[in-house]
């Protein structure tokens, strides 16, 4: 059944209209891209009058700062859950680390898409600001544990990885590239390419 039709049937409950707000704006999101969602629209789906959205998000752009605050403090999350407490395995914790960011870029991605494109939200958000520099955070913090090679520093290398991995999703969402295979080692090529970066980081 689709997702969006059943808000036109459940009911409003006073008090959360915020929470039904976002929940139905990233229904939207998921389902039409950032083009499809709208204030008006999502107050018609709720039942409520077109102003009451304003009440909580005074615009679209405060609307879409929302989204993506809410959409980096998940991958957070996510991110802590899958990387191991004990990072002493810094092969482990860094693909845990990639993993997870390609497995939420191509699971969510619009959603992802939203993360990047900075003319939709607030940029000067604190509490944006700080979700998306948690991410970073993570990463900068496995490097500087177990970088070993100094020619440049943990800056670098971070831009290193991360250009990679962001680079691998957009390629695999615009479909100028296809799951695949290392022909050498046999396994998936999003893993591959992580271990190219690795290998030249602590060999």
């Amino acid at each position: 059944m689709d997702t969006v039709n059943m808000i036109k049937t459940s009911s409003y409950h006073h008090g959360n209209l915020r929470e039904q707000i976002l929940q139905t704006a990233f229904e939207l999101l998921d389902d039409e891209g950032i083009d499809g969602v709208g204030i008006r629209k999502i107050a018609r789906l709720l039942g409520v009058a077109h102003s009451a959205p304003a009440n909580h998000f005074k615009n679209k752009k405060a609307l879409f700062t929302a989204l993506a605050t809410e959409s980096f403090r998940h991958l957070v999350s996510i991110i802590e859950k899958e990387t191991p407490g004990e990072t002493s395995n810094f092969k482990l914790a860094i693909h845990s680390f990639s993993n997870t960011i390609f497995e939420f870029g191509l699971k969510y991605p619009n959603r992802y898409k939203l993360l990047w494109r900075r003319e939709y939200s607030d940029d000067q958000d604190g509490e944006l600001g700080a979700a998306r520099d948690n991410i970073y955070a993570q990463l900068t913090a496995i490097l500087s544990e177990h970088a070993r090679k100094k020619q440049v520093d943990v800056e670098s290398q971070a831009i290193a990885f991360w250009s990679l991995i962001h680079g691998y999703v957009l390629l695999r969402l615009d479909e100028n590239l296809n799951e695949g295979y290392d022909e050498v080692t046999g396994i998936k090529r999003q893993i591959a390419i992580i271990d190219v970066l690795i290998d030249g980081i602590i060999e």
